[in-house]
């Protein structure tokens, strides 16, 4: 198994939705838990990354796995051993960055 690098790269949110279904409105706000930048590092048994957001793991977690694994998902991403992924929040959701760790493409920016 290969450890599998979680970037946060992009959080989104979305107040129209916010008031029309939530009880505290736009007054919710972006995702409290993650940041952009943030950083984890998956290294294998199931185990979350520590500060990880366990509705974001649950969401993401069969996409690290699978990069964990040797799983590929070219040609629809332009680089081997990494995709881009998002948690199921509907109203601010967050976007990931996965890319496997220990290929040589996959340590560069």
């Amino acid at each position: 198994m290969k450890p599998v690098k979680i970037t946060v790269i992009r959080k989104e949110f979305f107040p129209e939705l916010a008031d029309r279904y939530l009880t505290e409105g736009k007054n919710v706000g972006a995702c409290p838990l993650l940041e952009v930048g943030d950083s984890f590092v998956f290294s294998g048994g199931a185990v979350m990354p520590e500060g990880f957001c366990p509705w974001a793991w649950h969401d993401i977690y069969g996409s690290v796995s699978a990069l964990a694994a040797g799983a590929t998902y070219t040609p629809w991403n332009n680089r081997d051993g990494q995709t881009i992924v998002c948690c199921t929040d509907g109203i601010r959701p967050v976007v990931f960055d996965l890319r496997a760790l220990g290929d040589a493409e996959n340590t560069a920016e």
